[in-house]
């Protein structure tokens, strides 16, 4: 009996430390991740399709019984902020005839084309006193938060929640699927103002030729100004004088043609 006690004390104690012993990625301030993998001996952390996990050199599994879920509350397309915290429910069902002592909750990010390479280890979650009865359900939140300097796009988050049944420790894989890493903040990120920018500088160069080529067209159009002809007058005593003469006589057999 004192054993069993002993090895649930061990798995708690590693549980907490695991973020620090398993640590891949060691971000120095102001510095980009690294993606390295992960040397654990005996197996890897975050294996795809594989329950039962190395916990500090310790395997364990699934419990006979035990079912999980996880949901993202609001948050359906899984967007995870980098930088701020994001929230996620566990749901358990026992099945089981005895209860559920849950011990805590732990994660991490791997790149979806390998998981052997660890992204980030997130911090652990520890529960005191908490438990699910034989043939009831419950659910445990869990808060984490990827590093600031993860760069944006998918990742694959691998969540895992620890307990044990009759002192008999166990561990199951709730969450084991794709997050997308946006950058915090919203809106209002570097991508989205340099594409606003480049939105609004298209639209002033096409409203300045479209302005360029409507003055063009209106310069063609453009009627060319009236010539007005001024009557012509004549002297009387000078047509008197010119009378007989072979210019009147021009004169009055045009005004006959017309």
């Amino acid at each position: 009996m004192t054993t069993a006690r002993l090895r649930v004390f061990i798995l708690a104690v590693l549980l907490l430390a695991s973020p620090f012993l398993l640590q891949v990625v060691r971000c120095q301030s102001d510095a980009e991740p690294e993606v390295a993998e992960s040397n654990e001996e005996g197996g890897e952390l975050g294996i795809v399709g594989d329950d039962a996990q190395e916990s500090g050199g310790v395997r364990f599994g699934p419990a006979p019984g035990v079912e999980t879920v996880c949901v993202f509350p609001k948050n359906g397309a899984r967007v995870v902020p980098a930088g701020e915290e994001t929230e996620l429910l566990v749901g358990m069902k026992n099945d089981g005839e005895s209860s559920l002592n849950i011990i805590g909750i732990r994660a991490s990010v791997h790149l979806p084309v390998d998981h052997r390479l660890l992204v980030q280890n997130l911090t652990g979650q520890a529960f005191n006193n908490a438990s699910v009865l034989a043939s009831t359900q419950a659910a445990f939140p869990y808060v984490f938060a990827v590093s600031k300097y993860l760069q944006p796009g998918n990742f694959d988050l691998v969540g895992t929640i620890f307990y044990d049944v009759d002192q008999q420790p166990y561990q199951t894989v709730f969450f084991n699927g794709t997050i997308e890493v946006v950058e915090s903040g919203g809106l209002l990120n570097m991508e989205s103002v340099f594409l606003v920018t480049l939105g609004i500088a298209l639209l002033v160069l096409l409203g300045l030729w479209v302005h360029g080529r409507l003055q063009n067209l209106s310069k063609k159009t453009k009627k060319a100004p009236k010539v007005e002809v001024g009557t012509k007058t004549t002297d009387a005593s000078l047509d008197e004088w010119l009378q007989g003469t072979a210019y009147t006589q021009s004169l009055s057999s045009k005004s006959k043609k017309k």
